[in-house]
């Protein structure tokens, strides 16, 4: 399985939202130039995400998006399938050996169980963490 930059361009412009939850709503603009992504790409990422209910847009001089639901409400893997279609592995997998069966789907059921256990929120707090402090230095 492959992300590609739809999906990992569609789950920072959720994960910005998600830090911004509560303050109002956010201009894609903003999200473009402190990310330094293209604006009008991620103008085309914006339809799947507010039809699926994950972002809701704000009209008007001080409108833009926000999340339409708490950030602990909603998964990577959501974002992940709004943008990606279904996370699947392998393709065509009823055609394999069986023990190879077995250990795609075991591969595709961690993946999924990942992406679906880690919230927006989780993201967030990743993200302000300083990330010196995963490291142990010894002098």
């Amino acid at each position: 399985m492959k992300i590609s930059t739809k999906g990992r361009y569609g789950l920072t412009i959720v994960v910005e939202l998600g830090a911004k939850y509560g303050k109002g709503p956010v201009p894609l603009r903003k999200i473009a130039e402190e990310q330094d992504l293209s604006e009008a790409y991620l103008e085309q990422l914006i339809p799947p995400l507010r039809n699926s209910g994950i972002v809701k847009s704000v009209r008007g001089a001080y409108g833009g998006y926000m999340l339409a639901k708490e950030p602990t409400n909603i998964t990577a893997g959501d974002v992940i399938r709004v943008l990606e279609g279904p996370i699947q592995l392998v393709e065509g997998l009823e055609n394999s050996d069986i023990p190879q069966q077995e250990l795609w789907k075991r591969i595709g059921d961690a993946v999924r169980g990942v992406l679906d256990t880690t919230t927006i929120e989780d993201l967030v707090k990743s993200n302000e963490s300083d990330p010196l402090d995963s490291y142990m230095f010894y002098i």
